[in-house]
């Protein structure tokens, strides 16, 4: 098992939190680190160019290159047994979450609509209030994770993390 919150101590990085968006369908960052062979086979077959070689050789996601079309190649070219069986049936690839930071252009009254432009799924909507300039409004049910809006954004503004597994207490009897 690869711990790579130790490696990082070790190695003297700021050991970041949250973990790196990993491939669509995994089944939990554990479950990635211990069983990925780290090939580079995802990173090579993805056609937009979003799997990228992360902190420890492991591949992760980077939505600044552009956004992922869930076209599952990633997925076919993978020889370990790393993701969910019902992909085909989900229709949520990550549990992301998303913000859109402060340097955000509507924030600071400057018009800019541009993730609303690119988001397919219309999970991005701005709205009008009082006379000000639209403020931007997610619709979280609504956001497939494709990161349409990362890449566009002028500001870098948007920011997506995995959201972190909640912790299962169960009682002693």
């Amino acid at each position: 098992m690869v711990d790579l919150a130790r490696r990082n101590f070790f190695r003297g990085k700021k050991i970041s939190i949250p973990s790196a968006i990993r491939l669509p369908w995994v089944i939990d960052e554990q479950h990635f680190i211990d069983d990925c062979t780290q090939c580079g086979e995802c990173v090579k077959s993805c056609e937009e160019n979003i799997i990228v070689k992360g902190d420890g050789g492991f591949p992760e996601i980077d939505f600044s290159q552009g956004e992922c079309t869930f076209c599952q190649k990633c997925i076919d070219v993978c020889k370990q047994p790393l993701f969910i069986d019902e992909r085909a049936n989900s229709q949520t690839a990550w549990r992301l979450d998303i913000k859109i930071k402060d340097n955000c252009l509507a924030k600071n009254n400057v018009v800019c609509q541009s993730c609303q432009d690119s988001c397919e799924p219309e999970a991005i909507n701005f709205a009008y209030l009082l006379s000000k300039t639209p403020q931007p409004q997610i619709a979280l049910d609504k956001c497939n994770g494709c990161g349409a809006c990362v890449s566009i954004c002028p500001q870098a503004a948007i920011e997506l993390n995995p959201k972190l597994a909640p912790i299962l207490i169960t009682e002693s009897t």
